[in-house]
């Protein structure tokens, strides 16, 4: 028979660490917590695997499953002395969703779960604590009527908020046992209307429904959507933890609350968190209440008059501390631990590996190498390398002019500008329309995340550092300011006052991250500055990896960028990008309208400077690495201009009148120019193309090296077929280099190849490999052409396509392994065979990403090219690839 339920609790213990596929992480660690002694509540987890039952149930829970829930439900009643569902000694159950990786706030909670109008009565008089009993009642039902029965969280929150009205209230707290008393009648009654039928009251029913919802909230939008973005599997399901409750609402001698064993922003070395007086864990995270420090080190601006945890419970504080310390060392990670204090007894709820900025993400592993917890290799494999991204972009400028607004809490670093948006759905739409907007709410909550998501930051005036935007938007690397308490936000109304001014839906504003300061407009920024934990990281990475790592730039600047980010050459050098500027295209249009050799030769004349030149800064910022330089590619009608004045402009320009303008445009239409007069075709067509750009090439290469500075040009022909084309065109370039060399009495090294971005080219790639000295994969084309994909029409409907299983992944981020794969697989086993000293890379957008970068490890290329900002992602994959390779 399956197991589909597991037991944690001291006495008893089915799981560990090691089963976060089947128990998820938050049930494994529960597990592995209670294998180290540690106070957790008892509990059971229901596996990943019956939630993929219940799916393919027909989403019912089997008789099976419900069984062994029973039997491990009788084992907590024995070891907690309680009964579920008893009148005078009741149990209650929290029950949460946990995947397999950490989704904070993605699925859902009930807590409370068993509590009736019959238990609330045996509750109050057990404790002698009825306001407690009342409270707890008040917020079950609350919390099942949302995620259970699907009522809108905001209807219950009105009553309760126009009962503090009435009564004079700021605070839930203030609320007595005859206040909530009152509540949960109206609650109850606003349910029938709404819901049609009276609250559930049998704690069974209760808890089957509580577990079909979690597992329901699986393939909740929210979840979804974050799963989308993070690239994890919709196939994973998700486990369902039931742990007994403790409570931390029962009075002044009870808290809640969250702590991380080193700071989650900076990654310094220091115990932070925040609690919460008489409440329970669900308001510490929804920014309800502003929380308390634990500690002096936990203190910020909205806090700082707070007493702390270690000063009003320093017993349990100090256990607190002993366990954080255990934890850590354990999971030789940075801990976010949950925890509940209940009349001074210290429970742990949870512990995770805590979300983390990147900065703070290689503080810790830099760190933690230090310390000796974990080797390089480790570290190394902690981050993931899309995550570096975050760590390459702007901040404000110091020196610029800045309004300042408001102060909050720095939930999040990074700088963010934009217009103000107070809803999701506008956040997503206007940014769909090209506009940049920062996301304001009192407060966000998991439906906020495809808002979150698309805004450039998010702006809170409630929560804490462990609220759902100041997690989320780390998680997310989104700049984010929480707890800015002088703002006056009405979302209804899409209007902002602070500082006595008001803002309106489309209005700028700026904010840092860093420092949680809001400003006025649009505050300038400066480029990001690399800390001495990245560069260390980044060495470690580098003398693992075995791929190589080149950029794709057209320019001396980006080239320059790109070797700080720590580039080893340039695998694509574009040089059609170099005709576009203004003083060149007329020379490209003066070619292309040319109706002899001559005349063609002459236009080229004019542009020979101009590439030598180009190519000369190119080579100086480089400095002696290797630059891959791909001779024309793009078709000439590219170059042709559009519009009415443009082509009248060129017409004067030549000499010659606007229908021959148009007649040439006519002439030079392609119905398919992607497979049209394009790349080598061009070569073979007009050979006095490529023979003036090798030219430039090798002129500015033997200049440059005459000033001292080592040169390594590859001239790459694109786009052939067929192994004839590159054998005609590399004799004439070597035609052409041969000549150079002779007029200006010096040689250099320099290689010739080509391009691999058509199927026959790599199916016929040992033919090829005969005149290549170098392979480059143009991947972008290679997975057009071997799909038949269109990468500039197919996004219409690939995301469709991805939703229905068909492909997992965009062909055109990630690389299709299978199919375009297979096909650089064999060009390069077999390209090697017939010249062994060929060397490979592949220079398509792939370049960047780090699973095709596996597979370009793992097939044996010898680099990677990619934009300068990716390079340090690159490297970080590469050396990822080598270490579990």
């Amino acid at each position: 028979m399956s197991k589909w339920v597991y037991s944690f609790s001291a006495e008893k213990t089915d799981g560990n660490r090691n089963q976060k596929d089947l128990l998820g992480g938050k049930g494994a660690n529960l597990a592995e917590m209670c294998n180290l002694k540690l106070p957790v509540p008892p509990g059971f987890t229901v596996t990943t695997e019956a939630c993929l039952d219940y799916y393919k149930n027909n989403k019912q829970i089997s008789d099976q499953i419900k069984t062994q829930v029973k039997e491990a439900l009788s084992e907590v009643e024995s070891i907690t002395g309680k009964k579920f569902g008893d009148k005078s000694n009741p149990l209650l159950f929290s029950v949460r969703s946990g995947a397999k990786v950490s989704m904070p706030g993605m699925m859902d909670t009930v807590l409370n779960l068993g509590m009736n109008d019959e238990t609330v009565a045996g509750m109050a008089e057990k404790t002698g604590n009825a306001r407690f009993a009342w409270d707890s009642y008040r917020r079950f039902i609350q919390m099942f009527s949302n995620v259970v029965l699907g009522l809108n969280t905001s209807i219950l929150e009105h009553q309760m908020e126009d009962l503090k009205e009435a009564r004079g209230y700021k605070e839930d707290v203030e609320m007595d046992e005859e206040d909530l008393q009152e509540l949960v009648e109206v609650y109850k009654q606003v349910l029938n209307e709404e819901y049609g039928q009276s609250f559930p009251q049998n704690p069974m029913d209760q808890l089957w429904a509580a577990v079909g919802a979690v597992f329901g909230s699986w393939n909740n939008a929210r979840a979804m959507k974050y799963r989308e973005m993070n690239g994890f599997s919709h196939d994973w399901g998700t486990a369902v933890n039931i742990q007994s409750m403790v409570f931390g609402n029962t009075g002044e001698t009870s808290a809640t609350g969250v702590c991380f064993t080193r700071d989650p922003s900076s990654g310094e070395k220091v115990f932070f968190g925040e609690y919460l007086l008489n409440a329970q864990g669900e308001d510490v995270v929804a920014g309800i209440r502003t929380p308390g420090p634990i500690n002096e080190t936990s203190k910020n601006e909205s806090n700082r008059t707070f007493p702390t945890l270690h000063e009003v419970m320093p017993k349990a504080y100090d256990e607190l501390v002993d366990i954080y310390q255990k934890l850590e060392k354990h999971y030789k990670d940075m801990q976010d631990i949950e925890f509940t204090i209940e009349e001074q007894k210290l429970y742990i709820l949870q512990t995770r590996n805590g979300k983390r900025t990147i900065r703070s993400a290689l503080k810790i592993a830099v760190d933690l190498v230090e310390e000796g917890l974990i080797d390089t290799n480790e570290a190394l494999l902690r981050i993931a390398p899309e995550d570096l991204d975050n760590l390459l972009h702007p901040r404000l400028d110091p020196d610029a002019k800045k309004i300042f607004l408001a102060q909050g809490l720095p939930a999040s670093p990074g700088a963010a500008s934009g217009q103000i948006v107070f809803d999701s759905d506008e956040a997503v739409a206007w940014t769909s329309a090209d506009k940049k907007v920062i996301l304001v709410r009192q407060e966000t909550s998991p439906e906020d995340i495809g808002g979150m998501h698309a805004a450039q930051g998010v702006l809170t005036a409630r929560g804490g550092m462990t609220s759902h935007a100041a997690v989320v938007a780390r998680g997310m690397g989104k700049p984010c300011v929480a707890g800015c308490s002088s703002l006056e936000i009405s979302e209804k109304n899409k209007i902002l006052r602070v500082k006595g001014k008001e803002f309106k839906e489309g209005d700028f504003i700026t904010f840092d991250g860093s420092s949680g300061e809001v400003f006025e407009g649009v505050v300038p920024t400066i480029e990001a500055e690399i800390s001495d934990d990245f560069a260390t990281f980044m060495k470690w990475a580098d003398e693992v990896r075995t791929l190589k790592v080149r950029t794709n730039a057209d320019n001396p600047e980006d080239a320059q960028t790109a070797v700080e980010f720590g580039a080893e050459g340039i695998g694509l050098c574009r040089t059609e990008h170099m005709f576009f500027a203004p003083e060149r295209i007329l020379a490209v249009r003066e070619m292309i309208f040319s109706e002899s050799k001559e005349e063609r030769q002459k236009a080229l004349d004019k542009l020979l400077p101009y590439q030598r030149e180009d190519f000369e800064g190119i080579f100086k910022a480089m400095a002696g690495k290797p630059v891959n330089i791909r001779l024309l590619d793009p078709p000439l009608h590219e170059f042709l201009p559009h519009k009415d004045s443009e082509i009248e402009d060129l017409a004067n320009a030549l000499g010659v009148d606007v229908k021959s303008v148009e007649q040439r445009k006519e002439n030079l239409h392609e119905f398919n120019p992607m497979l049209g007069h394009r790349g080598c075709r061009l070569g073979i067509t007009y050979p006095e193309i490529y023979k003036m750009q090798v030219q430039a090439i090798i002129e500015a290469a033997l200049n440059v090296a005459a000033d001292g500075i080592e040169v390594l040009p590859e001239i790459m022909i694109p786009l052939i077929a067929d192994s004839k084309e590159l054998e005609i065109l590399k004799a004439e370039s070597e035609e052409v280099i041969k000549d150079t060399f002779a007029k200006k009495n010096k040689e250099i090294k320099y290689k010739l190849g080509t391009m691999l971005e058509l199927p026959r080219a790599c199916i016929t790639a040992d033919e090829v490999a005969k005149s290549a000295e170098f392979f480059s994969f143009g991947t972008n084309d290679l997975t057009q052409t071997t799909f038949g994909l269109s990468r500039d029409d197919s996004g219409k409907f690939l995301p469709l396509y991805q939703s229905r299983n068909i492909f997992e992944k965009d062909p055109f981020v990630s690389l299709d392994q299978k199919g375009v794969g297979f096909l650089v697989e064999h060009a390069v086993k077999v390209g090697k065979q017939t010249n062994p000293n060929l060397h490979c890379g592949i220079c398509g957008e792939h370049g960047g990403d780090p699973s095709s970068i596996d597979f370009c490890h793992r097939v044996g290329l010898d680099y990677v090219s990619c934009s300068p900002f990716r390079v340090p992602i690159a490297r970080l994959s590469a050396a990822q690839a080598a270490i579990r390779n």
